[in-house]
């Protein structure tokens, strides 16, 4: 049996390629993205397995079920990128990794907040270049702040948890209130509420229709002046203009994102010899209280492995029954 992986990168090779001794597949690897462009590189393949940039929609379903495909294993929890009633018209399986290391990217969300927060940055390269001084580098104590974290799933959780230990006040906004959470300490608050009174926003929830530039201009100007906005979730939650008119006006003090609105054509890719032609992109990293990274959030050891296990699970699973049998989800 025979699966073709797209959007791979070379660690993405190395992990699938050591795990897969045990489920002894056929793997093909390719750099591109799937798309109705690429389709034509699925041959004698049963699944495929993509990743967070690539495009199902219902033109390469129906292509991929022209193919032959039988599954759609996605390496990662996020699956907006995927038609999932074309899928599910075309008897196509879609399964995701919901759950492979919450804590890498709700670790990461606190990394860019240290960050951010005390100029590591700027404090690293200034000491390479001789300079101790600390003007411009103050920050302020996370602790007795309120964290506010939108979207209290795995990675939320996850957060949450972090957050409580640098003694923060944490409160939480979500469809369901996790009992758990409130137990130890996690306030549930509506989303109005949340905007007005925390010092920290991070952003843990799906893009759906409902959350899609679920931080726009209107909803900026219920934020505290000064708030730090974290988004390691994905990046069509932010409305990036409006962030960059926020950081403009004063109102908004700091951002870190590890995700982007337009992340598809720019990020796992090296292109320090080219001109980005991305102008969003390039005023908002020009800001001096603007951190982002290229979707790194995932990228631990523990992660890949548990991606690569689950992921290579999931299709064993599929194509022999069609039902999962590890922490793997069924989308379609």
């Amino acid at each position: 049996m025979t699966i073709s992986f797209f959007s791979t990168q070379p660690y993405d090779q190395l992990f699938f390629e050591e795990f897969n001794a045990d489920f002894g597949f056929t793997l093909r690897f390719y750099e591109v993205a799937l798309s109705a462009d690429t389709t034509n590189l699925v041959h004698d393949s049963e699944a495929v397995c993509v990743f967070v940039n690539d495009k199902l929609d219902a033109n390469v379903m129906a292509q991929l079920a022209s193919k032959g495909v039988k599954v759609v294993a996605l390496r990662c929890a996020g699956f907006n990128n995927v038609d999932i009633n074309a899928a599910k018209e075309h008897h196509i399986k879609v399964c995701r990794v919901p759950a492979y290391s919450p804590q890498a990217v709700a670790e990461h969300a606190v990394g860019l907040m240290l960050t951010l927060n005390r100029k590591i940055h700027k404090a690293y390269n200034r000491v390479r270049e001789q300079n101790f001084s600390l003007n411009g580098l103050l920050g302020f104590d996370f602790y007795g702040k309120t964290v506010g974290v939108i979207g209290t799933g795995n990675i939320g959780r996850a957060f949450c948890k972090i957050m409580l230990g640098f003694g923060c006040k944490v409160k939480a906004y979500d469809v369901i209130a996790n009992r758990d959470l409130e137990a130890i300490g996690v306030e549930y608050h509506p989303l109005v509420d949340i905007l007005h009174e925390a010092d920290i926003i991070s952003l843990h929830c799906p893009l759906n229709e409902q959350t899609h530039h679920l931080i726009n201009s209107e909803t900026l100007q219920m934020t505290k002046q000064g708030c730090m906005l974290i988004n390691t979730s994905r990046g069509a939650l932010i409305d990036t203009p409006a962030v960059i008119d926020a950081l403009k006006s004063g109102h908004l003090g700091y951002l870190g994102v590890d995700v982007y609105e337009q992340e598809e054509k720019l990020f796992f890719r090296d292109l320090s010899s080219n001109i980005i032609q991305d102008d969003v992109l390039t005023r908002l990293s020009g800001f001096p209280n603007v951190l982002i990274t290229a979707h790194q959030g995932f990228f631990t050891r523990e992660a890949l492995t548990q991606i690569a296990l689950v992921t290579l699970q999931n299709v064993k699973d599929l194509l022999k029954d069609g039902n999962l049998s590890n922490k793997g989800t069924l989308l379609a």
